[in-house]
């Protein structure tokens, strides 16, 4: 029986891939805030740096909550994604070094453990 695309799909999300979106996310929305508040708005730079973060924002909660189904993530890893990524990115970044450190030094936690 062959694999659907939905399952093909699902299969490319791994830590690894959402981590490092994770981390590229915090750097655009950190130019943000550099641009908006130390720069003085210049434009059309913080409205790229803005339509940037928001877009990555709602990708990243949609994967993180496919990824949490899936059982790539753990749930509370999802939620502080989609919870606070719109407010600040930088709360899913802490989340998924505290995930990889408990991932790398085996914490035998409840959550599961999420695979590479």
């Amino acid at each position: 029986m062959s694999e659907t695309p939905v399952r093909r799909a699902v299969s490319a999300i791994t830590f690894r891939r959402l981590e490092a979106i994770s981390f590229t996310h915090s750097a655009i929305y950190f130019a943000l805030l550099v641009c908006a508040f130390i720069l003085r708005n210049p434009e059309p730079a913080t409205f790229v740096l803005g339509l940037s973060h928001g877009l990555l924002w709602i990708g990243m909660s949609l994967l993180c909550i496919v990824a949490a189904r899936a059982r790539v993530v753990p749930f509370w890893l999802a939620v502080t994604v989609a919870v606070l990524g719109g407010l600040g990115p930088f709360a899913g970044s802490i989340g998924f070094a505290f995930a990889e450190r408990r991932r790398t030094h085996g914490d035998g936690g409840s959550e599961p453990v999420p695979s590479a």
